[in-house]
């Protein structure tokens, strides 16, 4: 089955091992394959743009899901799930979930999870916030 992609002016995608960017005009893609690795800018993370716990695991799968060897990743991301695991226990759910497609071999759903475990962290971050602006209201007040 082929995968049909319209790129904005000027946005990048990742098939395979190779990064496409658009002209300035936008662009219909029909892709053909079998289990070719296909990342659309959007869903890209960089190491600069990586900045939290969640961000980094999501890193690290998404490297294992363009890797020919996924298993080369796998130190670095155990490593990560062990620390977030240590600071957010709640977060067990969504690291069981993403275990789980990665040990089935589906690493695109194991990045769409991975996009759960972000969007967990940041509403824990915002509570935390929010409990910090809380108490120091309080202790002012």
């Amino acid at each position: 089955m082929a995968l049909k992609v319209e790129l904005r002016p000027h946005e990048r995608i990742i098939i395979g091992a190779c990064v496409i960017t658009n002209t300035d005009q936008r662009a219909k893609l029909l892709i053909e394959g079998d289990r070719i690795p296909i990342l659309r800018e959007k869903d890209i993370l960089t190491p600069e743009t990586a900045d939290t716990p969640a961000k980094l695991i999501y890193l690290a799968v998404q490297l294992m899901y363009l890797a020919p060897d996924p298993m080369a990743h796998h130190p670095a991301y155990f490593s990560l799930i062990k620390d977030l695991i240590s600071a957010a226990p709640s977060s067990w759910p969504f690291i069981e979930a993403i275990n789980n497609f990665i040990l089935n071999g589906d690493l695109y759903h194991a990045l769409k999870e991975a996009r759960k475990l972000i969007a967990h962290e940041s509403k824990l971050l915002d509570d935390a916030r929010q409990l910090q602006t809380q108490e120091t209201e309080r202790k002012t007040a």
